[in-house]
């Protein structure tokens, strides 16, 4: 029996010691921190000031903003030789040259004032070259203005020869060593009023060539920002925040949808999906206003919802059934979950430790990585996901470790309630964790893993187990292109069971077991402005313990419906596909229009005589419902007969096999 329990647990609590160690020997990390206050000669802080931090050995650099109160902080620095420097308008500080050791928290204040720099404010090899320009520079001027007037009148009576700029730059190219070489420090020699003033003694209007554009250097530090991931689905397309402070970052999202089902259900509802609840009207899929609070290494997040999801969402988890009243089937007590955080999707605070390429320890609600998709739809290839996808939790709530050992690795173990649960069902928490690779821009494999959780209300002897694996993979990328410029794939494969409790994982009348697939293709065109994507899944799910219940008079995960029971050995066998077209014109936002179709072993989808008994839902969604719409009061089909006054008397949903929906709407993400 304690192999039994143990044998699940190795590949989750190797990586969660692992990471749990690194913790306490954080203070041997070799990265260094350097901070300060950005401020005037006379010590007034100056606010928003952009610190410019450069290391020279390897000549990387990133920029940070200081505070209001002028301070500036920057961890998880390399040791070596660094210049830094503080602009703000007109405003600038010297450079100034540190060397960080390791786990050396540094001090450098930047006294900002008017930029006056000569000659004399850079080295002597670099004022000497301009001096020389300098003097070239004056002796071109001196030699157009001894033409003589007999020439500048010929000049005038042929067609125009090209501006004497053109034999400036001519000269300065033929002679390299009057260029001269400036330190990456500093910022370049404007020489647009030496030109001009050349080119006016001539009457010719000064064109300087633009300079080329310094490329960024390449962040190698930061985990996974080596490199541009926006394509992949499930990761938000945005390149640049609209909004971005010191101390906290904000992100809005809009996500408003039109569906026609092709059922036509008379009460409007739809079953069985995630993303899809309501036909022929337009409604408000999700309201999110949040973002992430950054500062010293503390950490938090905050996504509020509203919208549909406030109430399909947590409708799947039957952790916070009370026990107590009508409706409830068993459960863990007191205090209304659901109502408790049914506008949060995301909620947590943490602290960023300095270890290798960073640490994190964050505790609070988080949204899930199972099934590939994101929670939010404006960061997927489609609108409504499959069923691998659709199927698996949304959130988690609990502790989560981020270990980052290289800036392209992830290791990430989890403690929490259990699979999607505001509350533990039974004696167990969850153990799981994700392992994210990606080694290269155009190809991701990120593998989750899930175990050791009582997951199911009212079994408390029954555990389950989960694998979740994606790869995906970017073939074609030409971003110069106006037709198509992108094509990309993802592959997912999911398997899982019960077990313990009488339920087993294989054979027997009482099978409980999960495997599915999906798979889906992406092409691009016209710069990434427009998209269309072809892909779907399969599911097969004996005891239906991820299949979703249908909302029949109401009814949600804690208290089942007995015209559609999820008991092991129940078979649920389904497929779907979609054709997803996408277009967006700016970062922001996304048009869609979606096409889909869904297939099930067993009848499912709202039909067109409704999901919804005569009369409305009579809050007791448990039991069959007489013809009248009131409740039998039993799940049993024959008593509900007896207690409706006949066979004929008892109301039963209109469930079909399939369904085919339409779908049209508008997302925004600031």
């Amino acid at each position: 029996m304690i192999r039994q329990l143990i044998r699940p647990l190795v590949p989750i609590a190797v990586p969660l010691l692992i990471a749990l160690g690194l913790v306490s020997v954080q203070a041997e990390s070799p990265f260094a921190t350097l901070h300060g206050v950005t401020a005037k000669p006379d010590g007034t802080p100056i606010a928003s000031a952009r610190v410019l931090i450069r290391r020279i050995d390897d000549n990387t650099g990133l920029t940070v903003i200081s505070g209001f109160d002028g301070a500036y902080s920057v961890p998880n620095l390399k040791p070596g030789r660094y210049e830094v420097k503080a602009i703000q308008g007109e405003l600038q500080s010297p450079a100034a040259a540190v060397v960080l050791a390791a786990r050396q928290d540094l001090k450098v204040d930047l006294a900002l004032g008017a930029t006056t720099e000569t000659f004399a404010d850079i080295s002597p090899a670099v004022a000497k070259k301009l001096e020389e320009m300098e003097a070239r520079i004056e002796q071109l001027e001196a030699e157009l203005k001894s033409k003589t007037a007999a020439e500048q009148k010929t000049a005038a009576d042929q067609p125009p020869s090209p501006a004497p700029r053109g034999d400036l730059v001519a000269t300065l190219t033929k002679d390299p060593s009057l260029i001269p070489i400036v330190p990456a420090t500093l910022d370049k020699p404007d020489m647009s009023k030496a030109v001009a003033s050349a080119s006016a003694s001539s009457g010719q209007d000064a064109q300087p060539a633009a300079a080329p554009a310094t490329p960024p250097a390449v962040d190698n530090q930061t985990p996974f920002a080596y490199a541009d991931f926006t394509w992949l689905n499930g990761t938000p397309r945005n390149k640049d925040v609209v909004l971005d402070t010191p101390f906290f970052t904000p992100e809005i999202r809009f996500d408003t949808n039109f569906i026609n089902d092709f059922n036509q259900p008379i009460d409007h509802t739809m079953g069985g999906s995630t993303e899809e609840f309501r036909n022929g009207e337009f409604q408000i899929e999700d309201i999110g206003i949040g973002g992430d609070f950054h500062w010293q290494n503390v950490r938090g997040r905050v996504m509020f919802m509203d919208g549909l999801f406030a109430v399909t969402t947590p409708r799947n988890d039957a952790s916070s059934a009370t026990g107590n009243g009508p409706g409830n089937t068993g459960g863990v007590g007191q205090w209304d979950l659901q109502n408790a955080y049914k506008y949060v999707s995301e909620a947590y605070g943490g602290y960023h430790f300095n270890v290798q390429h960073g640490l994190n320890v964050d505790a609070g609600i988080f949204v899930s990585y199972v099934g590939l998709f994101s929670y939010y739809n404006f960061d997927n290839w489609v609108y409504q996901p499959s069923y691998v996808s659709s199927n698996t939790p949304w959130f988690f709530q609990g502790v989560r470790i981020q270990w980052f050992p290289t800036n392209k690795l992830k290791i990430e173990p989890w403690i929490i309630n259990g699979w999607q649960s505001y509350a533990k069902y039974n004696s167990h928490p969850g153990l799981g964790g994700q392992l994210l690779w990606e080694p290269k821009e155009w190809f991701k494999l990120v593998a989750n893993q899930y175990g050791y959780g009582e997951d199911n209300l009212g079994l408390p002897k029954t555990q389950r187990i989960h694998t979740d694996d994606s790869i995906e993979v970017r073939y074609y990328n030409k971003p110069e292109n106006h037709g198509l410029d992108k094509m990309a794939f993802s592959l997912t494969g999911d398997a899982g069971c019960q077990y313990g409790g009488g339920i087993t994982c294989h054979g027997g009348p009482n099978k409980s077991s999960f495997l599915g697939w999906m798979g889906y293709q992406r092409f691009w065109w016209d710069k990434d402005t427009l998209a269309v994507t072809i892909g779907g899944g399969q599911m097969n799910n004996a005891g239906r313990y991820l299949t979703l219940l249908p909302p029949i008079d109401g009814a949600w995960a804690a208290v089942g419906s007995a015209y559609f029971p999820e008991y092991a050995g129940l078979p649920a066998k389904m497929y779907d596909g979609t054709l997803t077209l996408q277009y967006m014109p700016r970062q922001y936002i996304t048009w869609w229009a979606e096409l889909g179709y869904r297939h099930s072993n067993v009848p499912y989808f709202s039909g067109r005589g409704g999901i919804t008994p005569p009369g409305g839902n009579n809050g007791l969604p448990q039991y069959f419902t007489c013809i009248n719409g009131a409740s039998a009061g039993t799940a049993a089909l024959a008593a509900a007969q007896a207690a409706c006054g006949g066979a004929n008397n008892v109301w039963f949903p209109d469930l079909r096999e399939s369904t085919s929906s339409l779908g049209f709407g508008v997302m925004v993400k600031f």
